[in-house]
């Protein structure tokens, strides 16, 4: 049997935190960060065309609406017309855009199946993911399915997934979502065996989450009235900002699967990355002998374990050690590596000095 897949591509985050090069008006899913394209670029090769038993339809776009350029540049460079392109006029989170991809891909292609995945994760083993979707197929004809990434670390900075009784062969029932942990109970996690990490990638039919939702009615009813006054031209979908602004804003986690009897979990790996902080960028890259990184125009000298990326500014280090300094036209950051999460600190402050 042939599963026609739809892909709903979520490309409305902000990635605050690979600051400066990833900003509020060219996020990083619109730059190169670990293949040889963008982000988005790279999800799109993902899932287009014939891959065994799984046949992509042309994916419906979600973005915030001050993105429309670069959406539709990424489209018309690789070559891919969508069959939708959503511009939401301020985010309000998964649940909404579940919501509307679920609708849309009802009207689009009535019996396909919505694989709704974000535009900014890393995907190294493409196959093994596909294979992940295979395995996902059958059971997402009655259940959502969401995709659990095998653990190779205790990682505090995702939420885990415990798996429960076996629904076939690599697909299990979810016994429970677990919070992003403390490093013991995320050790404990590791040891115990049976959690994933949360990815954030489901697989579902839509009249099953358009139903599910009924928990969370409230958002599901309010992003579909605003999906319906939206202003359409051609395949572009402009939702209007009054009705998007009455939808509560929550994640799909939340609003649907920590509350549904009909969740599963395909525990996988491949190769997946949020690529959430320029720490894990450096962890993710290839490293010199002496464990140093360097994009663009960037050289260090007698220098170990560093992440540099002169982006159009050239940097220029000795004699330094685990720090992360990138540099683009608007800024310069240095930090050591432990701190990476305070880039955003770094990014607010820049922001009122301005």
């Amino acid at each position: 049997m042939t599963y026609r897949i739809i892909p709903a591509i979520m490309s409305g985050g902000a990635g605050t935190r690979l600051w400066p090069l990833s900003t509020e008006a060219k996020p990083k899913q619109f730059h190169r960060l670990g293949g040889s394209g963008t982000m988005f670029a790279e999800t799109i090769s993902r899932v287009c065309g014939d891959v065994d038993d799984i046949s992509f339809a042309a994916p419906i776009v979600l973005s915030n609406v001050a993105h429309a350029a670069l959406v539709e540049g990424e489209l018309a460079a690789n070559g891919v017309a969508a069959s939708a392109i959503v511009l939401e006029p301020l985010p309000r989170n998964t649940a909404a855009v579940g919501a509307i991809a679920a609708a849309l891909a009802q009207e689009i292609e009535p019996g396909a199946l919505v694989l709704l995945l974000p535009a900014d994760h890393l995907v190294t083993k493409p196959q093994a993911f596909h294979a992940a979707i295979q395995q996902a197929a059958p059971i997402a004809q009655d259940r959502i399915v969401t995709f659990g990434i095998t653990p190779n670390r205790a990682a505090t900075g995702y939420g885990y997934i415990k798996r429960g009784a076996a629904l076939a062969d690599g697909v299990f029932a979810i016994d429970t979502f677990r919070e992003k942990p403390s490093a013991v109970v995320a050790q404990s996690y590791l040891n115990e065996g049976g959690y994933s990490w949360n990815a954030g990638i489901f697989l579902f039919d839509p009249a099953i989450m358009l139903e599910e939702l009924s928990a969370s009615a409230d958002i599901r009813d309010h992003a579909l009235a605003a999906l319906q006054a939206a202003e359409r031209r051609g395949t572009e979908i402009r939702i209007d900002a009054a009705a998007f602004a009455r939808v509560p804003s929550q994640p799909l986690d939340i609003a649907v699967m920590e509350k549904t009897k009909r969740a599963a979990v395909v525990p996988c790996d491949i190769g997946w990355a949020d690529v959430g902080s320029w720490d894990e960028m450096w962890r993710l890259s290839e490293q010199d002998e002496k464990g140093n990184v360097s994009h663009g125009q960037s050289v260090v000298i007698d220098g170990a374990n560093n992440l540099l990326r002169g982006e159009g500014v050239p940097i220029y280090a000795a004699g330094v050690q685990d720090l992360i300094v990138v540099a683009t036209p608007d800024a310069v950051i240095v930090l050591p590596r432990q701190r990476a999460q305070d880039v955003n600190t770094l990014r607010k402050r820049a922001a009122q000095d301005r």
